[in-house]
């Protein structure tokens, strides 16, 4: 099945245009340079990206995580977005939560291995 980056650019826009964010609030938000976020905010570069790139944004945005990637797919938003700006802000303190463990982890790793 093809991809739709058409429509990842549409709802990520339209959700920074809901929640007043500026790309760089965005990026922040979501752990990604701000290339990435002009990137998929105005489908420039349509590539396959992580899905922790794709998950990250959809809760900077307030967003289920696998939001972006069902739209990306071809399927039905698995709900709508967050009620408010505290529950988008929640969904991205986890997201970045998890970036920071998985990166903790791989400190961890390489120490033990030197």
């Amino acid at each position: 099945m093809a991809k739709d980056w058409d429509a990842v650019a549409d709802v990520i826009a339209t959700r920074m245009d809901e929640l007043e964010l500026t790309q760089q609030q965005l990026a922040q938000r979501a752990g990604v340079s701000l290339q990435t976020v002009r990137e998929l905010q105005h489908n420039l570069q349509p590539r396959k990206r992580t899905p922790r790139t794709l998950q990250a944004m959809s809760s900077a945005l307030g967003l289920h995580p696998d939001h972006l990637a069902t739209v990306l797919s071809g399927g039905r938003p698995i709900n709508a977005a967050v009620d408010d700006g505290a529950g988008a802000e929640l969904l991205a303190m986890k997201a970045q939560l998890a970036d920071l463990s998985r990166r903790l982890e791989a400190v961890e790793q390489q120490l033990r291995r030197d």
